[in-house]
């Protein structure tokens, strides 16, 4: 795997590394035994959250040891920069039926929580034996929803990070560590 600097010099700020890619790796790794635990029987659906949850999908799964399938769902908020919208759409639906299993959604970062909401509340409906939510980053500053994330990576306070699925304009995705974004 390629080297990547603690600090990436940006043409308006820098990025900061915040959570390495060994961090992550051993906490993932510990993730994906404590959903194994959690399902010893199997019968386990992972759905991933495009796009940011792709990183994070692809090495969680390689860690859980029961029987699983897995799909993609996509979801889009309206609004502008600066604030979006309540409204949340299906742009990429799952494609697998989901009744009688279990599903863990597996999504890069719990923010204000509104899509991940809408996508627990959907898939329930779908006939999902349960539904937790897997998330890399819990981040509390912005929450609007009450509800917990099942499996939490790591916690983030205030500031926008990107990195490892996490992403500014599209960009950043491929960094191996989460960086915070400093702008000048």
């Amino acid at each position: 795997m390629p080297e990547f600097p603690e600090r990436i010099k940006l043409e308006r700020g820098e990025l900061r590394l915040v959570i390495s890619s060994e961090k992550i790796a051993e906490r993932v790794e510990a993730l994906g035994g404590m959903i194994s635990e959690a399902h010893p029987a199997g019968d386990l659906t992972v759905i991933g959250v495009l796009k940011g949850g792709v990183n994070f999908m692809a090495d969680l799964i390689r860690t859980i040891t029961v029987p699983m399938n897995i799909d993609f769902v996509r979801l889009a908020r309206y609004g502008d920069e600066t604030e979006s919208s309540r409204e949340v759409r299906i742009t990429k639906d799952i494609e697998i039926d989901i009744r009688g299993r279990d599903v863990i959604v597996v999504d890069d970062i719990y923010d204000t929580g509104m899509t991940l909401r809408f996508l627990v509340d959907r898939l329930s409906t779908l006939g999902a034996k349960s539904v937790k939510v897997c998330v890399l980053i819990n981040k509390k500053e912005r929450r609007t929803e009450s509800f917990e994330a099942d499996y939490r990576g790591f916690e983030v306070g205030e500031g926008f990070v990107v990195g490892y699925g996490l992403d500014y304009k599209e960009g950043y995705r491929n960094l191996p560590g989460i960086y915070m974004l400093h702008e000048d």
